[in-house]
């Protein structure tokens, strides 16, 4: 699992959650992208295993607000964004 992300794509659902997303969120999960394909696992980003699972993780825009995603072969494929409760979906 390398640190340095170079590749990376949005699944739909990302794409349609992320498009729903308040203005301010979107921003600032655009800022958090700069440190996701810098370094990973850059403490602001808060990245761990989705609990129950082996190949989903999961990342913090805010407090409130997170992303998922798993590791592909040449990157990342960002799965969901919302507030917290999106990791219950995810866990399943």
């Amino acid at each position: 699992m390398a640190k340095k992300v170079t590749t990376y794509q949005f699944s739909k659902r990302f794409k349609k959650e992320y498009n729903k997303l308040p203005k301010e969120i979107q921003k600032t999960f655009d800022q958090k992208l700069q440190f996701i394909l810098q370094d990973m696992f850059h403490p602001s980003l808060r990245v761990k295993r989705i609990q129950g699972t082996k190949t989903r993780w999961e990342g913090s825009v805010t407090m409130k607000y997170r992303f998922t995603f798993e590791f592909l072969e040449n990157g990342l494929i960002f799965r969901a964004i919302g507030t917290h409760d999106i990791l219950n979906r995810e866990s399943q």
